[in-house]
């Protein structure tokens, strides 16, 4: 029988593929995989890039495509048997990263070809890169260290798997049946007629009210039911903790706890003091003092601000709507009322001229004005969903193709939360290949709902924006080595960089005009209506600073203080946090930590920091096209040059400069954000 996830010549073949190949494919290409370091290290008597580091490069990119559309499968169209199957492979994933990381024949043979003068730079990097991975896979223990280092790496592979696991299972588990209209009052049109399609395709009558964005949000900052918005909120505040509805049903408690403790025991059989610091050791930031101070300082002046914009709320809630102590559930409502009452805005005035459709145009045309390139849309494709589509984009002078990707926009039950890009396959060059980039864009926008489609929020034109960002940096790379090239390589602290950059395009009125357009009438966002939203940009952006800034100091001083004879102390921590730098306290039923994905279950522990960080260098980075013009070609081209086409190839504050002029400044974020320097 033949396996299509072993047919990497081609895009996946997503129609063909079961749970029932993913373990035969993956073994299959490990096998090969160790079949080649064993026959190079012993064969290959002076180790060069052509002879060497050049064949290992091409296996480790076609395991890479047996293994990303099983990854990917597994966050968007999730079964138990697909389950079982991913939770199968981790461990022999990490077994064999493991393994290759201290294969000492190996790192002699890369040290040999590292000396070696006919290198170009990208090479180079790729070398030196590989280097350092060694030492942090534990190159230079002893035996008994290497085995143990093995050991912690499976566990923490299926810990992280089981968190995430835990997460998506608790919230498809709780959903609310009404068929009291009354309690949805205050909902928009948009989100009512959402919440019946939901029912509808259970065959329930009614409203059927679930944890997942489109459903969650609107009933936070519309609904009047205040006992509706507190319900829901206990619901999704408790996921996957011994609190709520499912106490204990899905409870992360102590799998966190053993993933703090098994991070801290590698890092410090590494030579590091914490995780925290092994975190740091691919980062531009360069010791855990200056990523508190960095954090530090943007909360000492973002914190009198926030304090001011949480007293107006709560003056507002009390004057305007009688309301003495406002709840956490009360403070999305409340705000929209506020924002509505001074801006007279709000989400659903802005919803009807964001057709994901037009967006999408508008979307490209910006990326075409600034970078040369332009995108075309290929309907005969392989698909896992029909809400699917597929792109190519092309440089707009010579036509060449630079790259393709996949766009799920839609929330849908098995389907994983949040919005991100991932890779599917890197750019490579070589004498025997000339592959492309392919990208996954993922969203959980509303579907289509009837006859009316899918419109998105403002906030959700800029998630857009922002994955779509990721995906230019992984599209658009010149680089020829796969491990460089794209977003490979990039600090963990850099890689939002082009994702944020690109959200301001979202805001500028000549951008806008691009695509904001009512999808009934064709008429284009009126200036009024422009004004008024600029004009709300900055509404409570020092609560949003804070909070952000919250979940930083708290990821990163939960690895950076981890005492084993203490454990993970998560809730004291996020409460002493929470002291220095939140204006919202929530109930002491909160389990914010529980459903923390990005730290527990995602690339960000000891970097969450990056997302405030990056927006340093994205802020100063825009600032150059606010002195030259937002569309400005040579600003455009100079970034698409410097930043987009060379990924990881080069050290990330070098090409920073290189088309900044300077080191970034603090100050162009705390303007952007509307909060006083």
């Amino acid at each position: 029988m033949s396996n299509p996830l072993l047919e990497t010549q081609t895009l996946p073949a997503f129609s063909r593929i079961g749970p029932e190949h993913v373990e035969p494919a993956l073994d299959a290409q490990l096998t090969a995989c160790r079949a080649l370091i064993e026959r190079l290290t012993r064969e290959v008597a002076v180790p060069t890039w052509e002879n060497f580091i050049e064949p290992l490069e091409e296996s480790e990119d076609r395991l890479g495509r047996v293994w990303s559309p099983v990854s990917h499968l597994n966050s968007v169209l999730n079964s138990e048997a697909l389950r079982t199957a991913y939770n199968a492979c981790l461990p022999k994933l990490s077994d064999y990263g493991t393994e290759v990381g201290q294969n000492e024949a190996l790192f002699r043979a890369y040290r040999a070809v590292a000396t070696q003068e006919h290198l170009d730079a990208d090479q180079r990097r790729v070398l030196d890169n590989a280097l350092r991975d060694f030492h942090l896979s534990g190159v230079d223990l002893p035996a008994e260290k290497k085995a143990r280092y093995k050991e912690i790496s499976q566990s923490l592979s299926a810990l992280t798997s089981k968190f995430a696991e835990n997460v998506l299972d608790a919230t498809n588990a709780w959903e609310l049946h009404l068929e009291d209209e009354s309690r949805l009052a205050g909902l928009p049109e948009s989100a009512h007629a959402l919440l019946r399609q939901n029912a509808e395709q259970r065959e329930l009558p009614g409203w059927l009210l679930t944890l997942h964005m489109p459903s969650y949000l609107p009933v936070m900052t519309y609904a009047d039911d205040r006992e509706l918005r507190a319900e829901c909120y206990r619901a999704f505040a408790t996921r996957a903790s011994d609190q709520g509805p499912h106490a204990g049903e899905w409870d992360n408690s102590e799998i966190m706890e053993q993933i703090l403790a098994l991070r801290h025991e590698q890092a410090q059989l590494l030579g590091f003091a914490n995780y925290a610091e092994r975190s740091l050791a691919t980062k531009m930031a360069r010791t855990p003092e200056e990523v508190i101070g960095f954090l530090g300082d943007l909360a000492e002046r973002s914190l009198p601000q926030a304090q001011r914009e949480l007293d107006e709320l709560t003056a507002f809630a009390r004057e305007h709507h009688g309301v003495d102590q406002l709840e956490p559930w009360d403070v999305g409502y409340y705000a929209e009322k506020l924002r509505q009452h001074r801006y007279q805005i709000s989400d659903e005035e802005l919803r009807p001229y964001f057709p994901l459709s037009r967006v999408l145009d508008g979307l490209f045309g910006v990326a075409e004005r600034l970078f040369g390139v332009r995108f075309q849309e290929v309907e005969a494709f392989d698909t896992y969903h029909p809400d699917v589509r597929f792109f190519e984009i092309r440089d707009a002078e010579h036509g060449a193709l630079r790259g393709q990707f996949y766009l799920d926009p839609f929330a849908r039950a098995h389907k994983r939360g949040g919005a991100w890009m991932d890779t599917c396959s890197d750019r490579m060059h070589s004498a025997t290949r000339d592959q492309i980039p392919v990208a996954y864009l993922v969203c959980n926008f509303a579907p289509p709902v009837g006859a009316r489609p899918a419109l998105l929020t403002h906030d959700e034109v800029e998630t857009l924006f922002h994955e779509f960002g990721h995906g230019l940096h992984h599209l658009l790379t010149k680089v020829d080595y796969p491990a460089v090239a794209g977003i490979n390589g990039v600090p963990w602290d850099a890689v939002e960089l082009p994702s944020q950059f690109l959200e301001n395009w979202c805001w500028e009125r000549e951008s806008l005009d691009l695509f904001a357009r009512h999808w009934e009438t064709d008429e284009p966002l009126p200036e009024t209506l422009y004004q008024r939203m600029r004009a709300a940009k900055h509404f409570q952006s020092a609560m949003q600073m804070v909070r952000q800034l919250e979940f930083a100091l708290f990821d990163f001083r939960i690895h950076l203080e981890y005492d084993p004879a203490r454990g993970g102390r998560i809730q004291e921590i996020l409460q002493s946090v929470r002291d220095q730098v939140a204006v919202i306290h929530p109930p002491a039923f909160h389990r914010f930590a529980h459903g923390f994905s990005h730290i527990f279950a995602g690339g960000y522990a000891a970097g969450y920091y990056s997302y405030k960080w990056a927006e340093v260098l994205s802020a100063d980075a825009f600032s150059l096209f606010e002195e030259r013009g937002v569309f400005d070609p040579a600003t455009g081209r100079a970034f698409r040059e410097h930043i987009l086409e060379r990924g990881g190839a080069e050290d990330a504050m070098t090409l920073f400069v290189r088309f900044r002029g300077r080191e970034p400044d603090t100050e162009a974020l705390l303007r952007q954000s509307g909060i006083a320097a």
